[in-house]
């Protein structure tokens, strides 16, 4: 595995930094940088300037509208997007359905879903987990019911992230509750509007509405929405996972650290400020020298897809050590920022010169982290068991 980047690759680095200077907005740039939610407008706006550039899905098959990159490629673009602080774009539809839908669904599924994923004319949500079923998906009992060209669907879905704005949901349904549990579980298209669907939102510690739980009673879906196979969603929600444990964005996390580090030039620390204590020092360096590690990792993963393989279970392990990363980074800003750490409330303008970090809206949020798409300690069971052998 070669480390440095080819000319070519920097050529292209430089390209990717170039569009960013041109077109992204400068009032979501602000948005960004002062710490404010932003809206589905905003996602929207940015996600169809990135389509516009033939580059709102890097990783789809060229037909579908991917880009014909390189896996190192497509690892600047993410990482050169992540340090400029460009909002990721919304996983749910262009990186976890879409993979299912154009890997497994029909063709009749792709030509009518895909487009509109790409072009973001259509918002997606997820529903795995359920009020008793988290960690452990496969004991999900949301239940769909073959009703002649329907299925019946009945049950609640927990923590449908965004679902007030979604305009579809892709569910793990239970269709066959006889079997082994994992055995029994189909992947269902479900359109948002249709009666019997509810949204119910789930107000978080920080005092957002990000997450909601989402309610089925007597919801008929054609049947034509299932993707694949009856009984086989369980394959399809491994594959889904899989992509979104490879997510995290290296240059993200880098952008974190360096806000942390101008955050403490300007906490004062006796005659001088945070910057220049040497504890604070040293564990800025420490977690500098943990995104590099987890960068490497992941290169050595691109370095094995390029060559036709898979990452397997070694998404495990880049899911578990970005996100662990993303919250060491988080506990050392609530330190930097001093009282500018205390719940940022986004009506309220900060006064010239004030430091507003937002930290600690930030940082219970972000406990989540290593709870969603699999928690820490089921990354840890599949390392030891994939991996390790153990």
């Amino acid at each position: 595995m070669n480390l440095e980047f080819t000319q070519e690759e920097l050529a292209f680095r430089d390209q990717v930094r170039a569009f960013i200077r041109e077109k992204f907005p400068d009032d979501i740039r602000s948005k960004v940088d002062r710490g404010q939610t932003l809206t589905k407008e905003d996602h929207v706006r940015w996600q169809k300037i990135l389509h516009e550039q033939g580059w709102a899905a890097p990783s789809w098959p060229v037909e579908w509208g991917g880009c014909d990159w390189t896996q190192t490629q497509k690892h600047i673009f993410a990482g050169e997007l992540g340090a400029a602080g460009c909002p990721p774009v919304i996983a749910f539809g262009i990186k976890m359905v879409a993979p299912v839908i154009y890997t497994y669904g029909n063709e009749e599924q792709k030509k009518r879903f895909l487009p509109d994923i790409l072009a973001s004319n259509v918002w997606w949500c997820q529903g795995y987990s359920e009020p008793g079923a988290g960690s452990d998906l496969a004991s999900l009992t949301t239940r769909a019911v073959r009703d002649g060209d329907h299925y019946v669907v009945n049950g609640v879905k927990a923590w449908t992230t965004q679902a007030q704005y979604a305009d579809w949901i892709f569910c793990l349904v239970r269709t066959d509750p006889d079997v082994k549990k994992q055995r029994g579980i189909s992947f269902l298209l479900i359109d948002m509007k249709t009666p019997g669907v509810s949204v119910h939102p789930v107000i978080t510690m920080e005092g957002g509405h990000e997450v909601n739980e989402t309610h089925f009673e007597n919801v008929r879906v054609p049947a034509e929405n299932l993707i694949g196979e009856e009984n086989s969603g369980w394959t399809y929600a491994k594959y889904l996972l899989t992509h979104e444990r490879t997510s995290n964005s290296i240059g993200s996390l880098r952008r974190s650290l360096s806000l942390v580090r101008q955050a403490a030039k300007k906490t004062k620390l006796g005659g001088s400020t945070l910057a220049d204590d040497p504890d604070f020092s040293r564990r800025a360096a420490e977690l500098e020298i943990d995104i590099q590690a987890l960068e490497f990792l992941t290169l050595r993963i691109l370095s094995t897809v390029e060559a036709g393989g898979s990452p397997g279970a070694k998404s495990s392990i880049i899911k578990l050590r970005g996100t662990e990363i993303g919250q060491a980074i988080n506990r050392l800003m609530l330190t930097a920022a001093g009282y500018g750490a205390m719940a940022y409330y986004p009506k309220i303008e900060p006064g010239p010169g004030e430091l507003t970090t937002h930290a600690a809206g930030v940082y219970f949020n972000n406990r989540k982290t290593t709870i969603y798409a699999g928690s820490s300690e089921v990354q840890r069971g599949i390392i030891s068991k994939a991996e390790l052998g153990l």
